[in-house]
């Protein structure tokens, strides 16, 4: 299927050393200040260029446990590139193109193999396989802790799984990344729903020293436009219809994770309501808009546009997806929304009308023929987990309330949050970034406790 297929191709070994030796190994790193976890990037290139590639992976994965995934779908050009200083002279050092191929020569190799540490520290429960959970846990480990994540779908990497798309993050890469965590001792409990099957609660009940929350947003927003059907608007009043009632209305990360059960044959393709020869419009302008206005094209839409209210300046999606989006065939309609939806007896979309108002000029109205419309326009966290647990509180957007010492604590004593379930939406490194925060406040509040019953005892 042409949505499987990986965009970018990798560096040979002899590419890979060359691109290396460019970089300056600059004593005061500005790639490294760049980056959201301070990966010691100079150092590991620079084994790199010296064919040491055991020392290269060492290095990264002392800072990252998903090198292979953020060599991939990280902000490069806002982050590490966009602050090295050969960029500023032409061209930066391609540097998440370099982390790709020593984490990928590494897997491909088996090079490294960490020593499991005893796990005598204290017990550590997380809730979530997505990029917090993975960071949290592999952080954890490596410290004496024994941890066991709880992840309710069948395979491990939330949005990494689900949400982006096979062409830019092969799921075995993924699956790579699971399967070494789990060689440093974390216990996964997949299909395991907390809240539902199991709660917080109860896993302090089985002796969890800390409760780790990284259950990301589950909710995704939505808008309500007004429905049309044979010149009268359907959607006015309390009973009348909702966008949400449209089979052929879909919210992006929905969208995403059918077509990625679609590709794992878990569902048929006639499951997903996104025809051959499709007119798909996708509101939204981040890179989840991205990922699915591409994949749309790729599974068989004839045309895809994108629909912005703003201008091409102030979109959250790097350039770089763009430009591929771009490429691809995907159209952009700037200072545009879609202000009526059009539907036959069915309730199937025919048409929308598109309203252009740039700044300064007149607003122009079209009636465009349609067949699905996609939201792409962020998301809210589920409540199920502060429902079922006592003294926990989250605030009036859904976001948990935590505190800075310990860093990540929640509400409830012994039970941290972080990442986009605390409200610090960003990328997959930030969540990374704010996970291993996190990790260090729950050791040391697991050290706290453990040393007062001590104190106590005596």
């Amino acid at each position: 299927m042409r949505f499987k297929e990986e965009i970018n191709e990798s560096y040979t070994m002899a590419e890979a050393i060359k691109e290396a030796q460019r970089c300056l190994h600059c004593k005061v790193p500005q790639c490294k200040k760049g980056c959201p976890i301070s990966n010691d990037i100079p150092d590991w290139i620079h084994e790199l260029k010296k064919g040491n590639m055991g020392n290269a992976i060492s290095i990264i994965r002392a800072k990252s446990n998903l090198p292979a995934v953020c060599g991939r779908v990280c902000a490069h050009e806002k982050q590490c590139e966009g602050n090295c200083v050969l960029g500023k002279k032409g061209q930066a050092v391609n540097i998440g193109k370099l982390e790709r191929f020593v984490a990928d020569f590494d897997s491909d190799n088996e090079l490294t193999h960490e020593d499991i540490v005893e796990k005598t520290r204290g017990k550590v429960a997380v809730i979530g396989a997505g990029p917090s959970g993975i960071t949290v846990a592999g952080d954890l480990a490596r410290e004496g802790f024994a941890v066991e994540i709880f992840e309710m779908e069948a395979q491990c990497g939330g949005v990494l799984r689900y949400g982006i798309p096979e062409y830019r993050l092969p799921k075995e890469v993924v699956a790579r990344e699971i399967r070494y965590i789990e060689k440093m001792g974390v216990v996964i409990h997949r299909n395991t729903h907390v809240g539902v099957e199991i709660t917080v609660d109860s896993m302090f009940a089985q002796g969890f020293d800390a409760v780790f929350i990284g259950t990301g947003l589950s909710k995704p927003k939505s808008l309500e436009i007004p429905i049309w059907q044979d010149g009268r608007c359907i959607s006015e009043g309390e009973n009348g219809t909702k966008c949400s009632d449209l089979k052929r209305i879909r919210l992006a990360t929905h969208f995403l994770r059918r077509v990625e059960l679609i590709s794992e044959g878990f569902m048929q393709r006639n499951e997903l309501p996104v025809d051959p020869g499709a007119r798909v419009y996708v509101i939204g302008c981040g890179n989840t808009a991205m990922d699915a206005s591409r994949t749309a094209l790729r599974i068989g839409a004839s045309r895809v546009d994108v629909i912005y209210n703003k201008g091409i300046d102030t979109m959250s999606a790097l350039r770089a997806e763009y430009d591929d989006a771009v490429k691809e065939g995907v159209q952009f309609n700037w200072w545009s929304s879609i202000t009526e939806i059009h539907v036959d007896d069915q309730l199937d979309i025919t048409e929308i009308v598109l309203e252009t108002a740039e700044p300064d000029k007149e607003p122009v109205r079209q009636t465009l023929p349609a067949s699905n419309i996609i939201f792409a326009i962020g998301a809210t966290p589920a409540t199920k987990i502060v429902r079922t647990t006592s003294g926990l509180q989250n605030d009036e957007h859904h976001f948990l309330i935590t505190r800075d010492i310990p860093y990540g604590m929640t509400t409830r004593k012994g039970v941290f949050a972080g990442g986009d379930v605390v409200g610090r939406q960003a990328t997959v490194v930030h969540a990374m970034q704010d996970a291993k925060k996190v990790a260090q406040g729950i050791a040391q509040y697991v050290d706290a406790i453990k040393l007062m019953k001590l104190i106590n005892m005596d």
